[in-house]
């Protein structure tokens, strides 16, 4: 492993980007992705979401990665090096990178569970009433959830070489072929263009404040803005690496896996007279309906789920690493003794939260269960809430000029004008309205 400053960086730009987008390309685009947009009228809510990546949240982003990149610090000491009274700020990501994890791997416990029963689950009858049943089963998706994060623990605990950029190496290419193979079986279904019409041909009548907030929200979900995953990863970017070409990268590859993904899920629901609005259940309740019809349709679920697999695991591995760094780089530990405990902490919170639905779903914080309760506030509240503050402090404190590779003055202004005060103001309100 190449070491500067004695600390790891990534062997090329291409394990870099791959990694970032590994981090930025999950289940938010896979799971969460299609449910939102079926739930906010299809075409109109994709072309809110592609405007705002493309203008306000490529800002954040680029400066997360820049922060990364001038600091060559984890999270808190990136913030101290710039104010030590800023420590607190980086203190956020750390916390938010372990709350995150703990309802997101019991989505990949779920995930776990239904790969090794892929080739029998569709025989049971009622999608549904499996899928509830399992859920809500006190020691199975337990059991599932705490595999789940001791695969991604594992990646995180070999570090840099060998755990993060192998697991990406091999789950990102693995996950591009699922992914086109499963979108060429769905447009390929009777009826299928009914549902690449409900994608691209739009109805401006569903277009609504609450629409727009819920694209704005999902654009900083599914591109990791305010984890600490960002800033983590751009510390391991080399001196001379052009971010502002990266961030590009990123960007669009997320914008093209958010398509693939509605390419994968719209045709094949419409052509079964399903409904695209079926909410979170519909990765595995709707769309086992329709493997249940299909020549093969064991074989599709199987690549079904590796797909989702790949995709929360390369996101939870990026998040993990977040609080991994901090630990190994501010309080000298091991990356076996960082993970190990990560690994108990993470576990002990997914646990609740995979409970939640079911012996310990009558326990509610603020009128939602722990998994809900998580969720909320890691996506509603830490998310933008750490957006805001790192845009404040690249905009105003950090000095970003000249780091940025981007040589168009004009783009530099716009840049510089969003990242201070269009971005901020933009946050506000999203964060006002998530707490109305």
């Amino acid at each position: 492993m190449i070491m500067e400053n004695k600390r790891p960086t990534w062997t090329s730009k291409y394990t870099f980007i791959l990694a970032a987008i590994g981090s930025a390309v999950g289940l938010g685009n896979i799971w969460r992705f299609p449910y939102v947009m079926g739930k906010n009228g299809g075409a109109v809510f994709l072309l809110t979401f592609v405007f705002l990546v493309l203008t306000i949240c490529f800002i954040p982003l680029l400066a997360e990665l820049l922060f990364g990149k001038i600091t060559k610090k984890e999270c808190i000491g990136a913030f101290e090096s710039v104010n030590p009274k800023f420590k607190v700020f980086g203190a956020m990501n750390p916390l938010n990178a372990v709350f995150i994890p703990s309802f997101y791997c019991v989505i990949g416990g779920w995930i776990v569970y239904y790969i090794f029963n892929s080739f029998t689950y569709l025989n049971k009858g009622d999608c549904g009433k499996y899928f509830t049943d399992f859920i809500q089963n006190p020691i199975a998706p337990c059991v599932c959830t705490v595999i789940f994060l001791f695969i991604c623990t594992f990646f995180v605990v070999k570090g840099i070489k060998k755990g993060i950029e192998f697991a990406n190496k091999i789950m990102m290419p693995l996950f591009t072929v699922i992914l086109i193979f499963l979108v060429c079986t769905a447009i390929s279904l009777p009826g299928a263009t009914a549902g690449i019409e409900y994608m691209f041909k739009p109805d401006f009548s569903k277009f609504n404040t609450d629409m727009v907030f819920d694209a704005l929200g999902q654009a900083f979900f599914t591109l990791s803005c305010g984890t600490g995953a960002l800033l983590t990863y751009g510390s391991y970017v080399k001196e001379d690496d052009n971010i502002a070409k990266s961030a590009y990268t990123i960007v669009f590859s997320n914008i093209a896996f958010s398509l693939l993904a509605g390419l994968m899920i719209f045709p094949a629901v419409f052509s079964f007279n399903l409904e695209p609005d079926s909410g979170a259940g519909l990765a595995f309740v709707t769309l086992p309906k329709v493997f249940a019809q299909l020549p093969c349709g064991e074989f599709v679920s199987f690549a079904f789920f590796i797909l989702l697999f790949c995709a929360s695991v390369t996101s939870a591995v990026s998040m993990i690493e977040v609080p991994c760094a901090t630990m190994v780089e501010r309080y000298k530990m091991t990356r076996v003794k960082a993970g190990t405990i990560l690994f108990f902490v993470i576990s002990f919170f997914a646990v609740l939260a995979t409970l939640s639905f079911g012996i310990l779903g009558d326990f509610k914080l603020f009128n939602k269960t722990f998994f809900d309760f998580l969720d909320f506030t890691t996506s509603n509240v830490l998310l933008p809430l750490n957006s805001l503050i790192l845009c404040i402090i690249a905009g105003w404190f950090l000095k970003i000029k000249g780091q940025t590779f981007i040589k168009n003055k004009i783009l530099y202004n716009l840049f510089d004008i969003g990242l201070k005060y269009a971005v901020p103001i933009v946050l506000i309100c999203l964060f006002i309205e998530r707490l109305r």
